[in-house]
């Protein structure tokens, strides 16, 4: 590695979860992705796959995106994406308001932080 940037697309470091799937097998995996690009990304996990595989990736807040292994190293590989995506859309959080049930957004108070305590109420220590 030269330490000189050669890339002609920036690309984001971030760290989420990607369903993939190889062409020709009916079964979905769970990556990491580690960098997202516009036109492509490198993904970490348990994945068995060779250069030249086609996939099928399904990213949060962007869909399912079509592509090709470009290299792989240990559990690492890079895929380039056959049309650009916005790779941005990914870092936004899901609006699971639109997805969610009314009866799951009314949460149970269980599921809400004690409230914070009154300063005249704690001593030190």
């Amino acid at each position: 590695m030269t330490g000189v940037e050669t890339r002609s697309v920036s690309r984001d470091s971030l760290l989420l979860l990607a369903g993939i799937r190889i062409e020709q097998e009916a079964d979905t995996h769970r990556v990491k992705v580690r960098n997202l690009s516009d036109g492509g990304m490198m993904g970490e996990g348990n994945l068995r796959v060779q250069r030249g595989n086609r996939l099928d990736i399904e990213l949060r807040n962007v869909g399912s995106v079509a592509g090709t292994v470009a290299w792989v190293q240990d559990d690492r590989f890079g895929v380039a994406f056959d049309e650009e995506i916005d790779s941005q859309a990914a870092r936004k959080p899901t609006d699971s308001s639109q997805n969610a049930p009314a009866d799951i957004l009314d949460r149970s108070p269980a599921h809400r932080a004690p409230p914070a305590p009154s300063p005249r109420t704690l001593r030190k220590v």
